[in-house]
């Protein structure tokens, strides 16, 4: 947490704004735009990264913290996935819901039908949490693309690999929340829980590996956790999946901490699951302070390519940054930000290991958050900060910023969220904002001030970005539906070579 404090000292500084040659850079972009060249035909691999909760307003603040870490100014900065050649944006809402879900967003994305929110790979006909409505109306996803094609699967997320995001890989279930049957009704016997899926997944041979958070999902209520023993697994049914895991094959390795990941050896044959937490892995902000230690995004992600390029046919993986969207719910933007950080650069990590020209990458987002950039901040001013603005000179001001109350605020805000001051609070008492300090601000744990009072901030029902390079990613332009990605995604594992 040192670190992080005196992170937060030195971007506290505006930094250094230097002149820039405007018309030369304007004729580089030009340059390079004119070179792009789509590549056609057949992809070997498809990776397809989702930054969960991300939109462009937490990809603006991310990549101005990813500058000012880096000494800059920010604004200027340009992150891995924005150099992808190709843009679009995406209509995210669900069947049922202007303001989307993960559960329906990912499922349009793996499957190529839009459905309701809260349900996983079944059509929009089903009644949610309703077992034998779901019957026949399951829907094919790219994991059967990828296997019918001779492809191998892989799914990272650093939120529970049973969560809604993830299991749309390999699973297909009328509610989101049956990750294990602790959670299933009893009138949903003839249903699986989504963890006993991916274990009949990788039974079956079609997912070649799983990394990410949910041990609590695969193990029994009566068996501790290797990392917490005060804890133990949730499961009724008595079964200890990762146990089953190993027992398909004497090749099969399951791991669950920093030293387990290390060992693992990507040109072994054998199926691989981590699960590194009980539920969510950490946030990258606090990741170093884990007890038995746990893989970056990155390094899961490395990992997986080396791995699944063993298949001389090719992969299809799903990479999901999960937990932007949790530091948004909860109101907190630099644990957002920094993630959303990490999950960049785990696409660098892609983009350095796969060919563009046999490889196709789509990194995009199931859905935004309230979050806003408000203010008249100066250039290079602390994103995470409060705002400093110009004098009528234009010149940048020493003094804080004020509101109609009097009182400073910062760059970043939430429509709605536990940072509001508002919560707890009955109509006949006097509520006033109040007064934030820079250091308040600037701490990792910092909830920005919200107008709407609300014990999780909401996801938003605006458009998000696409980026995409590779093999048939100049298809991916436009303002599309959400669902038409794994029309395309698909195209590039079919098409004609």
């Amino acid at each position: 947490m040192l670190s992080l404090l005196m992170s937060a000292a030195l971007l506290a500084q505006p930094a250094t704004v230097e002149p820039v040659d405007w018309e030369k850079m304007g004729e580089e972009t030009l340059a390079a735009a004119k070179a792009k060249t789509p590549v056609t035909g057949q992809a070997k691999n498809v990776i397809l990264f989702i930054a969960d909760g991300t939109d462009i307003t937490t990809i603006t603040a991310a990549r101005i913290l990813a500058g000012q870490k880096q000494g800059g100014p920010g604004e200027d900065h340009v992150l891995n996935f924005e150099t992808m050649p190709f843009t679009g944006l995406s209509k995210t809402y669900n069947t049922n819901m202007q303001t989307p879900d993960s559960a329906g967003t990912a499922t349009a994305m793996l499957t190529g039908h839009k459905t309701k929110a809260g349900v996983i790979n079944v059509d929009e006909t089903i009644i949610r949490g309703s077992c034998e409505s779901s019957k026949g109306k399951e829907l094919s996803s790219m994991m059967k693309v990828a296997n019918d094609t001779g492809r191998s699967v892989g799914v990272i997320s650093t939120a529970r690999i049973t969560h809604a995001t993830p299991a749309t890989v390999y699973a297909s279930s009328a509610d989101r929340d049956w990750e294990s049957d602790k959670y299933m009704p009893e009138d949903a016997s003839e249903c699986m829980d989504i963890a006993s899926q991916l274990l009949a997944a990788a039974k079956a041979g079609t997912v070649e590996l799983a990394l990410g958070g949910g041990r609590e999902k695969f193990m029994p209520s009566d068996v501790a956790d290797p990392e917490y023993p005060d804890e133990n697994g949730e499961r009724k049914d008595g079964r200890n999946l990762t146990a089953e895991w190993t027992g398909l094959n004497s090749r099969n390795k399951f791991v669950w901490n920093a030293e387990g990941f290390a060992a693992l050896n990507p040109k072994q044959k054998g199926q691989v699951l981590g699960l590194f937490e009980p539920s969510h892995m950490q946030y990258e902000a606090d990741r170093a302070e884990d007890s038995a230690g746990e893989p970056s995004i990155a390094e899961m992600t490395g990992f997986a390519i080396d791995k699944l390029s063993r298949n001389r046919d090719g992969f299809f993986l799903m990479v999901e940054g999960g937990r932007v969207d949790h530091a948004n719910h909860a109101g907190n933007a630099a644990r957002a930000l920094e993630d959303l950080i990490a999950f960049d650069e785990a696409v660098k990590v892609a983009l350095e290991k796969t060919d563009p020209e046999n490889t196709l990458i789509v990194v995009t987002e199931d859905h935004g958050h309230t979050l806003v950039f408000q203010g008249y901040p100066q250039r290079g001013n602390p994103i995470l900060g409060l705002v400093k603005g110009v004098d009528d000179d234009g010149a940048p001001a020493d003094d804080f910023a004020k509101a109609s109350d009097g009182k400073p605020y910062t760059t970043l805000a939430y429509g709605n969220g536990p940072g509001s001051p508002f919560a707890g609070h009955k109509d006949d008492e006097a509520v006033t904002r109040p007064t934030v300090t820079e250091e308040e601000a600037m701490d990792i744990d910092y909830r920005q001030q919200s107008i709407i009072p609300s014990y999780s901030e909401t996801h938003g029902g605006q458009d998000v970005p696409i980026y995409a390079s590779g093999p048939q990613a100049h298809l991916l332009t436009g303002v599309v539906e959400q669902s038409f990605i794994y029309y395309v995604m698909r195209e590039a594992l079919t098409a004609e070579e």
